[in-house]
């Protein structure tokens, strides 16, 4: 196995076809049925089903998929570290950081630019992924640090900084009758449109036992992965969310409003670093940066 067939790889799952894989590439579309051909027949895996004209990747393709991108993109620091190497430039700062999907939109863009007037020219590389990616690409070096919700036990070979909390809250439109409740309890929202969020985590294991609790059956209209989705599609009308006040505090330039759900649930996030490897100071710069963008999101000075 090689970095081409890991390439090309990638650019298969992300096209779903051997005509755009190629245009990416830089490669024939005979090269690039080769190139996965070969791919299978080393892993001895079938990694994409052809139908249509069309790839579809096989579940084992999937799992593959992170791990693949990290590869990748130690390959990219290995490369980029060998020319600031030659060039005499290898002082260059450099810094990764993970973050949670729903902080790409108003958080990151604040958090960077007050990072930018301390570290003007420090590149920063921002990766949006969910906890558990976070944590492996802490493990694997990929990253700098990350910021992740504190869900279970950490990996010892992470410690975990714990700078925000947060309480689940029921997010709904302004102009629903439920907005004008000070708090909202399963019963509540019988029959109630809702958009439930991570399906399979432990967050919502935890709601689906609640509301089986309270005999309510929850009335899933929309299943979605992140909060800034579902905050979105409150919004519109769609539903009520259940999420972290923490989450929906980032969204309050939306036309909704957030009410405490009964019974409470608490929650925890932390900056996540590798036990072990010190910041450099541009990271830390950026860390600190980040932790001044969480007071600010969750109304402090």
């Amino acid at each position: 196995m090689n970095i081409k067939q890991l390439e090309v790889f990638r650019a298969v799952l992300s096209t779903g076809s051997t005509i755009a894989a190629a245009k990416n590439t830089g490669l024939s579309q005979s090269g690039v049925s080769r190139i996965v051909q070969q791919l299978e027949d080393e892993l001895q895996l079938t990694l994409f089903l052809r139908e249509k004209g069309r790839l579809l990747p096989t579940p084992e393709a999937r799992t593959l998929e992170a791990e693949a991108r990290t590869v990748l993109l130690n390959v990219e620091r290995f490369s980029q570290l060998a020319e600031d190497i030659r060039t005499g430039t290898s002082q260059t700062e450099f810094v990764r950081i993970g973050l949670p999907n729903s902080m790409w939109e108003n958080f990151a863009p604040l958090m960077l630019k007050d990072y930018a007037r301390e570290f003007p020219g420090v590149r920063v590389e921002t990766f949006f992924e969910t906890t558990t990616t976070i944590q492996r690409m802490i493990e694997q070096r990929a990253i700098d640090f990350g910021f992740l919700r504190h869900e279970g036990e950490i990996s010892p070979g992470i410690g975990l900084e714990i700078v925000a909390r947060g309480e689940s809250v029921c997010v709904i439109p302004q102009a629903h009758r439920l907005a004008g409740y000070e708090r909202i309890t399963p019963d509540d929202l019988r029959g109630e449109p809702l958009v439930m969020l991570g399906r399979q985590r432990e967050h919502r294991g935890i709601l689906d036992r609640i509301f089986s609790a309270a005999a309510v059956r929850p009335d899933v209209h929309i299943e979605t992965h992140s909060n800034s989705s579902a905050c979105a599609y409150v919004a519109e009308g769609l539903g009520i969310a259940i999420a972290s006040s923490f989450y929906a505090n980032l969204y309050r330039h939306l036309p909704i409003v957030q009410r405490p759900f009964q019974p409470s649930l608490k929650q925890e996030f932390g900056i996540a670093t590798a036990v072990g490897m010190p910041l450099s100071l541009a990271a830390n710069g950026l860390r600190e940066a980040l932790k001044r963008q969480i007071i600010r999101s969750q109304g402090g000075n």
